[in-house]
């Protein structure tokens, strides 16, 4: 297997105690249908600064809102993924943009508004946000990214990194294997779904494989997941997964990671893993906890879940 060669990277040019303020350029809903959860793509112009060109995709922003809790305090720092590739949304470096989830929630009978992800999604084109960043040292495509082939699973928002990366993987001239599985409750969220479908259709070595939960059942009568994609579409997964040369990323919601973990052990990929001690013949015994405290990603697994 060729070596992985991850790029250096420079962390927190940018500061909670000294965030550059930056205006938004663009602000649009991300899903293709009309959807009860609210996604928008937001894209920033950060001309002037000292993150033009010293952010890559795989690495994330900080979002400061303005504003004090009910405790009397600042509001809290909130983490964004980069959303464009290294070279910068539509090849400008100095934009950067990023996916965001406004958060509506119900907490003992009250409505919680997240205040990060709101403040984001309200931003009109020239408001001004404070940021800071860029962090994240290991969730990025190699150096010598051309050498290998990629598997992508994603949840929600988990999408971000893996639309700036496929991006910047195509644009230069990348030829390899590359699935990206992306996971979702209804059709209506799924995300930035245009783009990917074209790309599957420009590029043969891509596929765009959508798992929906909550609309249509396995013939088993269970709900479909990003996991039991390893099995519906084993005969395209399976010869890729097989290749010294694959990597897998996963970016989502915690807790995502244990079914994909399993379903590699099932279907005999336990390389892609590391074992503190032996696992049991029927893996499906161990509970969830027993199970993470045996099984950890090994180098060819890149994990981000929140």
């Amino acid at each position: 297997m060729s070596e992985i060669i991850l790029p250096e990277v420079e962390l927190n040019i940018y500061s909670k105690s000294n965030p550059v303020e930056v205006p938004v350029v663009e602000n649009y809903v991300a899903t293709r249908e009309s959807s009860p959860n609210y996604v928008r793509h937001i894209t920033f112009d950060i001309t002037g600064t000292d993150l033009v060109d010293r952010v890559r995709v795989g690495q994330s922003i900080g979002i400061l809102p303005p504003g004090i809790d009910n405790k009397g305090k600042p509001h809290k720092l909130r983490l964004y993924s980069i959303s464009s590739p290294t070279n910068g949304e539509g090849g400008k470096k100095h934009l950067i943009s990023t996916t965001v989830k406004r958060t509506v929630e119900e907490l003992e009978d009250r409505i919680y508004l997240g205040v990060a992800s709101n403040h984001l999604a309200d931003m009109k084109p020239g408001d001004k946000v404070k940021m800071t960043g860029p962090s994240g040292r290991r969730f990025l495509l190699p150096k010598n990214a051309e050498e290998f082939n990629y598997i992508f699973f994603a949840t929600g928002t988990g999408i971000a990194p893996f639309r700036g990366m496929i991006i910047e993987l195509f644009e230069n001239g990348f030829r390899n294997d590359c699935i990206l599985i992306f996971g979702c409750s209804y059709r209506t969220d799924l995300l930035y779904a245009d783009f990917f479908e074209e790309m599957e259709e420009k590029h043969s070595g891509f596929h765009y494989i959508k798992s929906i939960s909550r609309e249509e059942r396995r013939k088993d009568g269970s709900k479909y997941y990003v996991q039991t994609m390893l099995d519906e579409k084993n005969e395209l997964i399976a010869p890729v997964l097989a290749k010294e040369n694959t990597l897998i990323y996963l970016c989502g919601m915690k807790g995502m990671e244990t079914g994909i973990y399993r379903e590699l052990i099932r279907q005999g990929f336990p390389e892609y893993l590391t074992l503190k001690e032996e696992l049991p013949a029927d893996v499906s015994s161990l509970g969830n906890d027993e199970f993470k405290a045996i099984v950890k990603p090994a180098v060819r697994i890149f994990e981000e879940v929140y």
